[in-house]
């Protein structure tokens, strides 16, 4: 049989495992790219002109038809096999159906995710909303296993997307929350858990399995480890007489110069970056007295630039107010280049459906040398504006003035770099 088209993901991805999955049961046959790279291949111009998020799975047939978002290639696929029963017999089933991936996925994965942003460091960590997370966890647990007590599959007789989605967002939860004593608290839907992966068809798409013996905890990021300072051997005193202790203690070794930063030898510019936050603090972004017209009556485009900033794994993001924390977190961590910098980014969209996005003032023509002194800086791209440019100036008017609007995504909240 040969392939009705590509589905671009990679082996790990949750969503793309429900997709494959489906066409596995379905009896489709899937092409999938030999060599692509992740936050490179879909990034490239070619790509984005076909799912214009650059975001995985992505599904190109070869009639042309594109589609995007993990779920709906799902449902896709088993609508072309309605004889597998996939998405269940009667409108009755198809409901039941959608409400039982519509859970997994808001309920078990949404909680499961928070918990894998503060274990890899990509949010500010938070105790009391790692806590809410695992609650949250256990309470779409018990309810999974409740229904599943009684029953082989959690919709009609037959394996439906129900099941395979269950069993795919409960993978993920493994390698973090589902241990030894959650596991005692739900055996039913552990055997359904490794019926589905155990599918003869399905093993492939699944792998093995390693459960954790404790839930995953977290632990502080690594602080960065300085040389110690070699010491200068202290110089022969001459003979004098005993003077007070406060006296005779002298610093042997003299004080290292503090480095400097090479932004520091730019040429001077005409821009005052303090003066301009104080502008942007105290006046309304628009308007004729705003701050935006105080910026552009002074800033200094040799001297400074101004870039768009974005986020890389948007998909990863799950509730707003933890999306706002990892903005938070990027800025303290930018704190040395706070005399070289100023921001305005912000959260777009919803819970579960956002986008971390916003613009830069930054001393000297490039980003790097500004950004780098954050450890995640390499977690975002950066586009340079050209203010000269209508799109690139409405961006940046709006990102300051927190009515930035990308692709029907509203700004929710927002935080300064000042």
């Amino acid at each position: 049989m040969a392939p009705i088209g590509t589905l671009w993901t990679i082996p790990t991805q949750i969503t793309g495992k429900i997709s494959r999955a489906v066409a596995a049961l379905a009896g489709i046959e899937l092409a999938l790219p030999a060599s692509y790279e992740h936050f490179v291949d879909n990034k490239k111009p070619e790509f984005l002109a076909k799912f214009p998020h650059g975001k995985i799975p992505a599904w190109e047939g070869v009639d042309g038809f594109l589609l995007f978002e993990g779920l709906a290639i799902a449902r896709y696929f088993a609508s072309l096999a309605p004889n597998a029963g996939l998405l269940g017999q009667t409108p009755k089933e198809q409901a039941l159906v959608d409400q039982w991936v519509h859970l997994a996925e808001s309920e078990l994965e949404t909680a499961t995710l928070a918990i894998l942003l503060f274990m890899r460091h990509v949010v500010l960590y938070s105790k009391p909303v790692h806590t809410s997370a695992v609650e949250r966890s256990m309470r779409v647990l018990n309810t999974l296993e409740r229904h599943i007590s009684t029953r082989t599959f959690f919709v009609g007789e037959r394996i439906t997307l129900a099941d395979l989605a269950v069993a795919s967002y409960f993978l993920r939860a493994t390698s973090f929350t589902i241990d030894k004593e959650v596991r005692a608290k739900i055996p039913n839907l552990i055997r359904h858990f490794e019926t589905i992966i155990n599918q003869p068809k399905l093993k492939e798409v699944y792998g093995p399995v390693e459960y954790l013996e404790k839930a995953v905890q977290y632990t502080p990021p690594p602080k960065e480890k300085k040389e110690p300072k070699p010491q200068a051997a202290p110089a022969p005193k001459a003979e004098k007489p005993k003077k007070k202790e406060e006296e005779e203690e002298e610093d042997l070794v003299p004080a290292e110069p503090k480095a400097k930063n090479p932004l520091d030898d730019l040429p001077k510019s005409t821009f005052n970056l303090e003066d301009w936050k104080r502008a942007y603090s105290n006046k309304d972004t628009r308007g004729a007295d705003g701050s935006l017209e105080w910026f552009y009556q002074n800033f200094d485009a040799a001297g400074f630039s101004v870039w768009r900033v974005d986020f890389k794994y948007n998909e990863e993001l799950t509730l707003t107010f933890m999306s706002s924390n990892q903005i938070g977190g990027f800025f303290n961590r930018l704190e040395a280049s706070r005399k070289y910098l100023f921001g305005s980014v912000g959260v777009l969209g919803e819970s579960g459906n956002s986008v971390i996005s916003g613009a830069l003032i930054l001393r000297g023509p490039e980003v790097e040398p500004v950004v780098n002194v954050a450890p995640d800086w390499e977690s975002y791209t950066y586009r340079k504006l050209d203010l000269s440019n209508a799109s690139d100036k409405a961006f940046f008017e709006a990102a300051l003035a927190w009515d930035l609007e990308i692709d029907g995504k509203k700004w929710v909240d927002g935080k300064n770099f000042k």
